[in-house]
């Protein structure tokens, strides 16, 4: 299990990179996050999965943030929103999930980014800064990525920041209510590329 320093809000888990800050979610995030995620409904429903009905209420949005502590706690993810530096704006989301230790040693990159955000670098910047975290903090070999292969804006971002396509899988993740196929990029600690 990865050691970490927990004392303080955002767990030890607070990043700079290029013009973002990525930290753990708060209870004070809510406002920001439904809005962006309401304003941005229509963008990201075609490459995530179907959402709950009370996807953007408080209370769902308190039983994900227990959900997040839980998983940071057991090693097994780690949620982070994205943050514009200079204003503190509500970006997206970035998470490594499905954390393996063992033999395996490795984690799956999954991220969001709101519509008025999107294309303008701010997650690209996000994946470079969370993948030396992943490779020097958290002692991983390896991650992963998947998107559906009509996202080319992912799989552009994926190998820019020096993931490599790796092969397809049929059915794997069930996205906007169908099961996709997918394109499968890995990246290992000694891919990391400088920023561009």
């Amino acid at each position: 299990m990865a050691v970490l320093d927990w004392r303080g809000p955002d767990r030890g888990l607070a990043l700079t990179g290029p013009g973002v800050k990525l930290r753990p979610p708060r209870i004070t995030d809510y406002s920001a996050w439904s809005e962006l995620r309401m304003r941005s409904r229509e963008f990201l429903q075609p490459w995530e999965p179907v959402w709950p009905s009370d996807d953007l209420t408080k209370s769902a949005f308190r039983r994900r943030l227990a959900a997040y502590s839980r998983d940071i706690d057991l090693d097994q993810a780690y949620p982070l929103f994205i943050f514009r530096a200079k204003d503190e704006a509500l970006l997206g989301g970035i998470t490594l999930s499905n954390v393996r230790r063992g033999v395996a040693q490795m984690a799956s990159v999954g991220y969001w980014i709101g519509q008025p955000h999107a294309r303008k670098g701010h997650m690209l910047a996000a994946v470079r800064t969370i993948a030396p975290f992943a490779f020097q903090r958290l002692g991983l070999h390896r991650l992963e990525a998947a998107c559906i292969p009509e996202n080319t804006p992912s799989r552009e971002l994926l190998l820019k920041a020096g993931f490599r396509l790796e092969g397809e899988a049929r059915a794997y993740l069930k996205i906007n209510g169908v099961w996709r196929d997918h394109l499968l990029f890995g990246m290992l600690a000694g891919d990391i590329l400088p920023p561009s």
